[in-house]
């Protein structure tokens, strides 16, 4: 018996794009692992609800030391969606999924029923057949300014651009931006800018109380810097693979 459809409304699937943090361990591992243990002591929650890539290019390890490290970031609450940059024979069953480097997706449309697929899209939504008129991008703002204070427990994200600051960031609190990040007021949570591969971002906070700074995957916690900057109005900048920080007036 054919069954046949009286909605002929096209069933809509979204394409979005999620920030996730990628971790690049490095040999031996648990070297790599007691460092990551310093850095979620002294920022506490850092790691938590957030989604997580393993980017393994490079390492020659075998599936077992693999999973063994899959293991361990379980234990500490570190949970992996995705692996980048792994051989075929290092993934197996039971293991997060193979992943490619993120993109920006637009919203589409699946076809009508009458509609030939033409091409596939790997939006975050799963593999469907698309139309092929080509999706409208917007293209994205350059930055946003945020009025009000940033509260303990609340996330700034834009990897599009810079992030501005009109008041404080609480301690537990973090901004995540793909250019710099600009704070009129104290940074007492966490700040990571040039999120998305930019090492020529900045920040600036007129008072730095930070948690931990971050710029193009790069983080020092302010414990680490000079004492003599805590308190004052800041910039931070990467020169190679060293994060600096002087006072402005």
């Amino acid at each position: 018996m054919t069954k046949s459809l009286t909605d002929t409304r096209p069933i809509r699937l979204k394409g979005r794009s999620f920030l996730a943090l990628v971790l690049s361990p490095e040999l031996p591992f648990d070297g790599w692992l007691a460092r990551l243990d310093d850095l979620a002591s002294r920022s506490t929650g850092f790691f938590l609800g957030r989604p997580i890539v393993l980017d393994v290019e490079g390492l020659e390890i075998s599936q077992e030391q693999l999973k063994d490290l899959i293991g361990e970031l379980g234990e500490r609450s570190v949970r992996i969606m995705g692996i980048e940059g792994a051989r075929s024979s290092l993934l197996g069953i039971g293991m997060p999924p193979a992943m490619k480097g993120g993109r920006p997706a637009a919203d589409f449309e699946a076809p009508a029923a009458e509609a030939a697929p033409a091409e596939t899209s790997d939006a975050k939504a799963g593999t469907a057949p698309v139309a092929k008129a080509e999706p409208q991008v917007q293209r994205p703002a350059a930055s946003i300014i945020v009025t009000q204070p940033v509260r303990s427990g609340q996330s700034i994200i834009f990897p599009e651009g810079d992030v501005t600051i009109l008041g404080s960031v609480a301690s537990g609190a973090e901004i995540v931006a793909g250019g710099s990040i600009h704070i009129y007021g104290a940074l007492r949570g966490r700040a990571m800018a040039g999120s998305v591969g930019n090492a020529d971002a900045r920040i600036f906070c007129r008072k730095l109380e930070a948690e931990l700074l971050a710029i193009d995957g790069l983080y020092k916690m302010v414990d680490d810097m000079d004492a003599k900057l805590r308190g004052q109005a800041v910039q931070v900048w990467l020169e190679g693979d060293t994060i600096k920080a002087e006072t402005v007036a």
